[in-house]
Formats: structure tokens, sequence, C-alpha cells
């Protein structure tokens, strides 16, 4: 066993043996399928810290031949898998983690080092199968399967760190992408190759040398969607198992919509939040918020619109096919919102082409970014909201109606309305702090129709539900007349306690007062 040629398996053994380990070798089954197929290529992109890494680990301990890990997966899922036996521990594995080659390499070319460290491995074992001349990895690879016909399966971790802390130096990309397509594109040593980063590798201008992988990113993760993070079931079991509630939890750490898994959880915070039993911001704290705020401040039209909607609880429309899948090719707002998408900071919706803000912890980080500059109308708006919510409960209409023609006037130079869905992005924002005690819901499915708005409590909290309607250029009696018609009173999601419908309306054309609002109190 050796760092790079069939590695021991002491990172799986450690993750099968911590206090929380959550039973991902499903997994397996799926590149297993893939071996020796034309589907043997795979990037698997996600966020930093969404178990990359340990993916590799596990692979890593399955197929590689020099040891018996049969033991590490006694009772896990894979173990009952028709394929299970047939591939354990039956080829060489060369694990790759470019980060540390990047680091190591210094003045010396990346690929140059990472080739010199991998050949005086594969010397050891198969050094009587090519000359001493041979310095190029794909050359040594060659005459090993030329003389032995043995296959290698490569897993490359954060395979795309020369392009992200590289972006400057095009020439060394290209080298480094004519490298990979070198080692691995038409290679018959090849039975897989299971590459993980954070961005996918469909485009980097018009160089095309991985487009052999098929990718699996965070704007579509195929049949990786159960792996990507942790599923609604997988998190319900730990709340059971650590006494944690699992509406806070799904506040805070939920939000990441795939196709067919709706709700994906962040594993990391999830994790820290059961170890620790206690809610906060464990993802984010990660790294720093500035490089957030690069991104949202970039001078792109309609940015800050959007970044505004997606704080008041909104949907914003994404063309995620501009991205050029690196972190400066910028060309429009979209290409900015796609690489938060990638980065973790944004939800996507691939049925309706939407990105959104996740859950409390990631809005939390927008909120930081925000602060130091450059957002200084939205900060005011977050600051009064406290307020604005403890008017709301008290059922002070007019103090309620005034705060949101402050509201109103702060963004109206980022966020225009001109309809009620923009009203309702405005009313989220203004609502902001409501977000420690509620769960916001928007466009909530009720009796006969949705309710527009609607703030659930979370446990901890011993407050009222708010069920708000939106009118724009009508009345704010209307409104309530409209959430008593769709019958969006009748126990939201469950909910039995005090309720407070809350009409507000908003009239475009009357010159002093914008807003108004009618609160009535009811109890189920």
């Amino acid at each position: 066993m050796g760092v790079y040629l069939n590695p021991k398996n002491k990172g799986f053994r450690e993750a099968i043996h911590s206090e929380i380990y959550v039973d991902k070798t499903g997994l397996i089954a799926c590149t297993n399928k893939c071996i020796n197929t034309e589907a043997k290529f795979i990037c698997v992109s996600r966020p930093r810290r969404f178990g990359k890494s340990m993916t590799l680990k596990m692979l890593a301990a399955y197929y590689s031949s020099n040891g018996n890990s049969a033991d590490l997966f006694q009772g896990l899922k894979i173990e009952h898998d028709e394929t299970f036996q047939k591939h354990l521990n039956c080829y060489d594995v060369i694990y790759l983690n470019m980060q540390q080659f990047l680091i190591r390499a210094k003045n010396q070319e990346v690929t140059q080092y990472l080739e010199q460290a991998v050949i005086e491995e594969l010397r050891e074992q198969y050094g009587d199968y090519f000359p001493e001349r041979v310095t190029i990895l794909s050359e040594a690879l060659e005459k090993i399967y030329d003389k032995t016909d043995k296959e290698f399966i490569f897993l490359i971790d954060e395979w795309d760190c020369v392009m992200r802390e590289r972006q400057e130096s095009e020439e060394l990309q290209k080298q480094y992408l004519d490298f990979l397509r070198d080692l691995l594109k038409d290679q018959s040593y090849v039975a897989l190759a299971y590459m993980t980063g954070i961005l996918p590798v469909k485009k980097y201008g018009v160089h095309s040398a991985l487009n052999m992988f098929r990718e699996y990113s965070m704007t579509d993760q195929k049949m990786f969607e159960e792996y990507t993070g942790f599923t609604e079931s997988e998190v319900q079991a730990l709340c059971r198992q650590y006494d944690m509630d699992f509406e806070e939890t799904n506040s805070w750490y939920d939000g990441y919509r795939l196709r067919t898994y709706q709700h994906i959880y962040n594993p990391k915070s999830v994790v820290e939040a059961m170890s620790c039993r206690h809610f906060s911001n464990y993802w984010t704290a990660t790294e720093t918020y500035e490089a957030l705020k690069i991104y949202m401040d970039m001078d792109y039209d309609g940015l800050r619109g959007d970044i505004v909607r997606m704080l008041g609880g909104g949907h914003v429309k994404v063309n995620t096919q501009s991205f050029q899948n690196d972190m400066r090719s910028f060309k429009t707002k979209d290409d900015v919102l796609t690489l938060l998408i990638h980065l973790g900071y944004l939800g996507y919706d691939a049925e309706t082409g939407e990105a959104f803000i996740p859950n409390k912890e990631i809005i939390g980080e927008f909120e930081n970014a925000m602060s130091v500059g450059g957002w200084s109308e939205v900060m005011r708006v977050l600051k009064q909201s406290e307020t604005l919510l403890e008017d709301t409960l008290a059922c002070r209409e007019q103090l309620v109606a005034d705060a949101l023609d402050r509201a109103h006037t702060e963004v109206a130079s980022i966020l225009t309305y001109n309809d009620e869905n923009s009203l309702g992005c405005a009313i989220g924002l203004a609502y902001y702090s409501a977000r420690k005690d509620y769960k916001l819901i928007r466009e909530l499915p009720t009796g006969r129709g949705f309710a527009d708005v609607v703030f659930l409590p979370l446990p901890h909290a011993k407050k009222p539900a708010l069920v708000v309607e939106l009118k724009y250029d009508k009345t704010a009696d209307t409104a309530i007349r409209q959430i008593k018609e769709k019958r969006c009173t009748q126990t939201p999601e469950g909910y039995s306690g005090e309720i407070l419908l809350v009409g507000i309306n908003y009239e475009k054309d009357k010159q002093n007062k914008l807003h108004s609002c009618v609160i009535e109190k009811l109890r189920l």
C-alpha cells in the first residue's frame, strides 16, 4: 500500500467509527454500474464540506486490491447489493488529491511533481514492466496494462483547485487539462475515473479537454442525488437519536432542492449541530463571508435586485447554461448566480430554473456580507424588522403600515414593486428578523388556493402564526376577506394555536400613504 497507489483504508475506517456516521455506501452500487462502460468517467461537483473527500475514501477502501475491506462494509447498505462481491478489492486504485500537489509543487510544475511522485510508487510494484527512462505517468500505465492487463480506478479529489486557486494562469490551467486528458481519455487501463470538486468540468473557454466526463453538479445531480447531502429521513433519524427538534434543524440546514429529493441538508452543519446539541452557523464558519461579498458586489444589471428578492424569500430565474465553469469569466448576472449555486450559497430548483437562499444558516452569511458596506439601505430595513414584527404581533396596524412605507422607500432603488410577487419579496425582507422564530413559506397551499406569505412559529417560539395576504392597488380589507375565502386559516402544515391574519395593500399612485394594513386575531 502507498500514498497514491492503493492507499490504506484508515480514512474510511475512521468515518464509520465516528460518533455520527450516515451510511452512503449505496453510492458504490452506482459506480459499479459504470465500470468499463461509456459512463465510466464521472465528475461529481458539490460545495465544500459536502462529503466529497469522504466519498473518495469510501471508494478507495472498497476498490483497492491491496487489502481486505469486507469487514468495513459489514452491515452497511452496499453489502446487500448484488455487485458487492464482484468488485470488492479487485482494482489498483490511484488516489490523487490535487490540492496537496498544488501546495507541494511550489516552483515546480504541478503535473510534473505529480507524475514523479506516482511513478515512484508504481516502480515499487510494477517496475519490471516499464523502463527507467519513462517519466510520463500515462506511458508507464500503458506499458503496465500491455504486459499485465491490469486496470486502474482513478479517484481525484479537488480536481478543480488549479482553476480556483490559479485563476490568473490560463497556461497552467491548459497544461493541467491536457495532462488529465492524456492520462484518462481513450486509455484502456482506465476502469473508472471518479473526480470531485466544487466546479463542473464542462467548459473552460474553447478548451474541451475533459468532454468524456459526465457531470453531476448542484444544478443536476442525476443518479447521485441521494448522496449529495443528508436526506430528510436521515436527518429525522438523527434528530430522534440526539433529541434535537426536527423543525429547527429543517429551518437551519435544509433547502438544497433536487429533482427527486426535494429536501437535501448540509451534512457538515447537521453533524455539528447534533454533536454540539446546538444550532449555529457551522458550514459558513469554515470560510470568511468576504468570499461571498466579492460576488454579491459585482456590477451586473439586476444582480442586486435578485439578491434582495431572495433575501425576502423569493425565487429568481437563472440561466445556468452560459456559465463557463470558472471563477472569473462572468458575462451576466446569471453567471454569478450560477457560481453561487455551485458554491452552496444558493439552492436551485431544476424544474422551475430558479435560484433561492436555502436556509437560515446561509441567509445569515448574506447578512454578514452586506453589513460591511455597499448595502446600507437594505441593512437599515433588516435592523428595523424587529420593531415591525413587534408591532404586528401587537396588532398596531398604523405602525405596521408606516414601517412598510419606510422599508419600501429604502429599497425602492433596488427592488421595484410591479406585482404582488415583488410586494411579497419586499414584505419578506421587511420581516427579516422573524426568521429567528419563524419558518417563512411563500405560496403555501391552503383549502382553496395559496397563502401569499405564512410565518409558522418554530418549536422554541411562543408566538402566533402569521398568515399574510398581499394586494396591489386594492384594499387591505380585500386581503383579509381573501384569506378567509381561501381557507388559509385551516391548520397550515398542521399548526394549532393563535393565528394573526395580516392584510397588506400597496397603492402605487397614492402620494403620501403607500401601504395600508388590517390585522385580525384568530385561534384554532
